[in-house]
């Protein structure tokens, strides 16, 4: 908190508030831990998604696979294009997309799909080397969202390295979450970034000049840079914590998702349940709170035009069986236990 507040008073001691040394400094601290060449820092995780998708050639009519079970973070930002979403089903172990679903999605599509936006849910990693050998074979640009897996590591690779582009988001439960909205790209492609670059600030090329198209304003603050700056390298400690928490609750209860993959970083604790309701009334009755990541699959939502889906049998299962309990790495030894004993409570109860 110390560490925070002064990197606060730095920046109001400064008098410069946007696009300044605390932003650069972050851009140039966060590629060196991702090991990329290019971060751009935005105003949120949509608009990343967004403009990352903006960047890779995706307008109006274009179709890009992605999932539905992912909170529609990403349907939301590709229908701000125009682009129509093709949805792939996600596997039944792991909630994540496959080479096996993205095939299918490839082949129900009606048309060349323009990008994929591979996301890595619940803090573990999609197998992205796989879906972006075949998605490139295709000519398809991959997107990874990384959102949730900030600093997930498999085989030494941080997810977003693999494939064309790669977005997260700051928002404050993130694991790397700043005192308010924030989020980046980052990628190894220099046109890529210039892009990104021009459009979060109006399209310009110099000042008050523009000939890029779809610019807007999207700029992570000084302040928010100054307090990422600060939480930046302890994330990787955080995680580790994340992932301690997650191994204990795994072993109070088998219904966790994601127990034992290297690259998990838990950004969230998923169990599954056919009797959801039930759990999620009986870890409440032990002063357990739960939420459900995510209720709704993108393509039952209520937007304005229906989109047109193949069927999604594992993303509607899981819409009603998926929940969450409490994860963050403040959590004390205390808490921890008593979500432990009313997860293997419940999960008897369950059975």
């Amino acid at each position: 908190m110390r560490e925070i507040e002064a990197a606060v008073a730095r920046v109001l001691a400064s008098g410069w508030y946007v696009l300044g040394p605390e932003h650069d400094a972050f851009e140039g601290e966060l590629a060196q831990y991702i090991g990329s060449q290019h971060v751009v820092l935005l105003g949120n995780g949509t608009d990343a998604l967004e403009l990352g998708l903006a960047a890779l050639g995706v307008t109006l009519g274009d179709r890009v696979i992605t999932v539905a079970n992912a909170g529609a973070y990403a349907t939301v930002a590709m229908r701000l294009l125009g682009a129509i979403p093709v949805f792939a089903d996600v596997s039944p172990e792991t909630h994540l997309m496959t080479v096996e679903t993205f095939e299918a999605a490839l082949a129900s599509s009606a048309e060349q799909p323009r990008a994929v936006v591979v996301t890595h849910l619940y803090g573990a990693v999609a197998d992205v080397e796989g879906i972006a050998a075949v998605a490139h074979r295709h000519g398809i640009a991959v997107l990874e969202d990384c959102a949730q897996s900030l600093g997930a590591r498999r085989g030494g690779r941080l997810a977003g390295t693999t494939g064309d582009i790669a977005t997260t988001s700051f928002y404050p439960t993130k694991n790397l979450g700043a005192l308010g909205d924030g989020g980046a790209v980052y990628t190894n492609d220099s046109a890529l970034a210039d892009a990104v670059r021009r459009m979060r600030q109006y399209g310009w090329t110099s000042k008050y000049r523009i000939e890029v198209d779809h610019g807007r304003n999207s700029r992570l603050d000084e302040l928010q840079a100054a307090i990422l700056r600060v939480k930046l390298p302890h994330l990787d400690e955080w995680n580790e914590r994340r992932r301690a928490i997650h191994t204990q609750y795994q072993a109070a209860s088998s219904s966790l998702v994601h127990s034992t993959d290297e690259a998990f970083i838990a950004h969230l604790a998923v169990a599954t349940s056919s009797q959801r309701d039930r759990v999620r009334e009986r870890l409440a009755s032990s002063g357990v709170s739960t939420d459900v990541h995510y209720p709704l699959p993108d393509h039952r939502q209520g937007f304005p035009v229906a989109l047109a889906t193949a069927p999604l049998p594992v993303t509607e299962r899981l819409a009603g069986e998926v929940f969450s309990v409490p994860m963050f790495p403040q959590l004390t030894a205390s808490e921890i236990d008593r979500i432990s004993e009313a997860l293997a409570a419940a999960e008897s109860a369950d059975g």
